[in-house]
């Protein structure tokens, strides 16, 4: 179960190329699919992720020396997704299509292999969160499959300018998409290994990659959006999704 979870994220990676593919870059499903991933991510972090590490924690710990190592492992998360953040072109699909950059094939290999990083590390977190509750695993689940959408855009787009062929573009997307599903695989033989406190630890760097996500992607790009009642109907869609997550608990 925890696996098709995995491969369930990146699976939204490839709605991205077939939204480039066959609707020309719709604006209008990039700005509600991000801020149905801000309602979605915001609810989860505060509200299921954060007293869960909690718990995991303070079951072997004082409350002030959780309260540290949360922190910690929560900018861990943080600096990882930054790091490889640097390596992967702008998230922002708009400008993409009026700026073409010189080294695109470039650009496309270098922000690959983040990305391929970037998604095995998720998948690893994804499949420790849906080890320890599978709603809270499927909350996540959407909340980044749908932060993968534009990412998925953004890279289509990238490599589909740089060679002009429509089947090596899909099966570069396709293999990046499936790093997340490899990054389960890898937790999957490393399960036996996990203990309370190696989870507490995995969902506290989860959280602040969902963190870093929600403030620095998803934020920045709903500031940039032209039209405020999409952003909302995303944001309460994304709360409604969560809430009905919790009658299956």
């Amino acid at each position: 179960m925890p696996l098709l979870f995995t491969l369930g994220t990146g699976i939204f990676m490839i709605i991205g190329l077939l939204i480039v593919f066959l609707t020309k870059n719709n604006h209008k499903v990039v700005d509600i699919s991000i801020s149905i991933a801000f309602g979605v991510m915001t609810m989860l972090i505060f509200a299921e992720l954060l007293p869960e590490a909690y718990e995991k924690m303070n079951g072997q710990f004082s409350t002030f020396q959780s309260v540290v190592m949360i922190f910690g492992f929560v900018i861990v998360g943080i600096l990882i997704l930054k790091v490889l953040d640097l390596f992967v072109p702008d998230h922002d699909v708009k400008e993409k299509e009026t700026t073409i950059p010189e080294n695109l094939l470039h650009i496309g290999v270098v922000s690959s292999i983040a990305l391929i990083l970037h998604n095995i590390i998720e998948g690893m977190a994804i499949y420790s969160t849906v080890t320890t509750d599978s709603s809270m695993g499927l909350l996540v689940t959407i909340g980044v499959g749908l932060h993968n959408i534009p990412m998925g855009m953004v890279v289509t787009s990238t490599f589909y300018q740089a060679n002009a062929n429509k089947k090596k573009t899909t099966l570069l997307v396709l293999g990046i998409a499936l790093s997340t599903f490899l990054g389960g695989i890898i937790m999957f033989f490393l399960s036996g290994m996990i203990t309370s406190f190696v989870l507490g630890i995995l969902l506290s760097i989860t959280l602040g990659m969902l963190f870093y996500i929600v403030v620095f992607e998803l934020l920045e790009e709903m500031l940039h959006n032209s039209n405020p009642k999409i952003t909302w109907l995303g944001i309460f869609i994304g709360v409604i999704i969560f809430l009905l997550t919790l009658f299956f608990e």
